[in-house]
């Protein structure tokens, strides 16, 4: 008997369920909660009394579906039924098929970041350790992808007054650097992208269109870090268009920063949307390293950073120190962080300061430089506050692997490097019960506190006790190999590769494969398609740049950028044909 004859029609109910579920995330951009979305769905399908599917599936997919779940019944229902009209989906007005399409199993992954070394921050560093592990593996071929800065940006962002005159002696510096730290010889790429400083926003921003500095022949999966920084302006070829797959990683909370700015609420409103907007249009996946950030859409929370390795071995050196009867830790309690109020200066000042006399005795060194050093020095002197304040330093340096007791108020990180660093060198951290702390509450050498009272006792009992040692599953948990596994399950880049049929389309759900059919067209990728292409109209006004806070002249790269890195001027690149 023919397919087509055993798949009874669609039913209305049916039908306006799939239609909310299709458009549950432009619902949500109009403030409909997704579980108020599900449970319509779930209302809606279950009208269907007699769900006609599972009389006409083999008797594995219906077993397949009585253990999923709605939204599984639901798709595979739509799928079945389409192609029982013989109706096969060519894609619609926003989708381009034009895309890098495997050959003997190679596959290509690109890793843009927003960020390069030799400036020390954390969308330059943990980039260049994912490129470094993901190459272990002979599945993927890697690229990482790093702004280019001219000379006059770099002498204000590169610290000691480093430069480079060339894209080639930036690299050898990054590889130096990386070899010395993880004790093997990466086998990626490094590529570099035009990009412009922007000193109001201390944040590179690139210029012009990003993506076509990774070849079409090598466009296959893209890792964006921070998709919404490195998109905010992006005037070009949509990822999702050219990338087989996209997956952002969100690495820092901008709307707390904001917030803290003049009309800080409304930044943060009209910079929540656009996030929401520009994520949920260029990319497939998004990872969100902590709680700490805004919910996007089509994101789940997973910490996918490890620790560089020194800090675990210095972390094992102090351990076996102590395990021979020796005093490792012969100092107190330190704080190390960017000298900005928003790096949780303005909360450690006032827990000290209410708190003086609970703490009298206790003595802080803090290690770091910035923008606001003198401001805050000045706020510790007049509030006669027991800091000592010095020049900033790598936390693995010599001089700080006696401190027993890190101490980190801040809440406007998305998950704080140093807290991870201070663990796996064995110390106790005093932190805030906080999203962007959730990860390290499983740490017994992690004490958080809730309130100004629960800090000083935490403070107290980190002074008078010892750390514990670190188990070897701890130390585990905190390395990059772990942090790369975390990456490849949550990113879904372990199926994607291990994947036998490069054409099937699936869905997993508790680790059973239900296989959907390629016949069917999606309302959400019409509606994502359509935002990208809104996003492309509005990045190419300069005057709506402006208004906006983009640098002037980004649309494009620049002539100095041209001579640099040995580029055509952009509109032999881009040639705009007219009268």
């Amino acid at each position: 008997m023919p397919f087509s004859q055993e798949v009874p029609p669609l039913d209305v109910p049916e039908l306006l369920a799939y239609i909310v579920k299709q458009s549950g995330p432009f619902l949500d951009h109009l403030g409909v909660k997704r579980d108020i979305c599900d449970k319509i769905v779930e209302s809606l399908y279950s009208k269907c009394k007699n769900h006609q599917l599972l009389h006409s599936l083999s008797g594995e997919e219906s077993s397949v579906l009585g253990n999923g779940n709605i939204n599984d019944e639901l798709d595979l229902r739509i799928a079945s039924v389409l192609q029982s009209t013989g109706h096969r989906y060519e894609g619609g007005f926003w989708t381009d098929h034009a895309k890098h399409d495997p050959l003997d199993n190679e596959r290509h992954v690109a890793i843009v970041t927003t960020a390069s070394l030799p400036w020390m921050t954390g969308t330059a560093v943990n980039p260049l350790f994912r490129a470094a592990y993901l190459s272990q593996s002979a599945k993927q071929k890697v690229t990482l992808l790093v702004p280019w800065l001219c000379k006059s940006d770099q002498e204000l962002v590169y610290p000691s007054n480093l430069t480079f005159t060339s894209p080639e002696e930036q690299e050898a510096y990054i590889r130096s650097w990386l070899e010395e730290r993880i004790g093997f010889k990466a086998d990626f790429k490094i590529s570099f992208y035009p990009g412009k400083f922007s000193e109001a926003r201390r944040s590179i921003i690139p210029a012009g269109d990003t993506s076509q500095f990774i070849p079409s022949r090598d466009a296959d999966i893209a890792i964006l870090e921070e998709p919404e920084h490195l998109n905010w302006y992006h005037h070009g070829k949509r990822w999702t268009d050219k990338f087989n797959h996209v997956v952002g990683i969100v690495h820092t909370n901008y709307l707390e920063y904001i917030k803290r700015e003049k009309n800080g609420a409304l930044q943060a409103f009209l910079v929540k949307h656009i996030n929401n907007w520009v994520t949920r249009a260029y990319c497939h996946k998004v990872l969100r390293l902590s709680a700490a950030t805004q919910d996007l859409p089509k994101s789940v929370i997973c910490n996918v950073h490890g620790v560089n390795p020194k800090f675990l071995k210095i972390g094992e050196k102090i351990a076996a120190e102590r395990e021979l009867g020796q005093k490792a830790f012969t100092k107190g309690a330190y704080f190390l962080g960017k000298l900005v109020w928003a790096k949780g200066y303005k909360e450690l000042i006032d827990l000290l300061a209410k708190h003086k006399a609970d703490l009298d005795g206790f003595k802080l060194d803090v290690f770091g430089n910035g923008e606001d050093a003198n401001e805050v020095q000045s706020a510790a002197r007049r509030l006669d506050l027991n800091l000592n304040f010095q020049k900033g330093r790598d936390h693995a340096d010599d001089s700080l692997h006696g401190y027993k007791v890190f101490i980190n108020p801040s809440i406007s990180d998305v998950l704080c490097t140093a807290t991870a660093e201070a663990l796996a060198m064995g110390k106790f951290v005093v932190c805030a019960d906080h999203p962007s702390n959730e990860f390290f509450r499983s740490f017994p050498n992690c004490l958080t506190y809730r309130t100004s009272e629960d800090f000083v006792a935490k403070v107290k009992e980190a002074l008078e006790n010892e750390p514990y040692p670190l188990t070897p599953e701890q130390r585990y948990q905190l390395s990059w190999e772990a942090a790369t596994q975390r990456f490849m399950e949550y990113s879904e880049l372990d199926r994607i590769l291990n994947k036998e049929n490069n054409g099937e389309k699936a869905s997993v759900d508790k680790g059973k494969l239900i296989a959907k059919s390629a016949s069917m067209p999606n309302l959400t990728e019409l509606v994502d398609g359509g935002l990208a292409f809104a996003h492309y109209c509005l990045t190419g006004n300069e005057f709506l740049r402006l208004c906006t806070g983009a640098i002037p002249g980004t649309r494009d790269y620049d002539k100095q950028h041209c001579k640099d890195l040995h580029l055509l001027p952009p509109l032999v690149e881009n040639p705009i044909y007219g009268w």
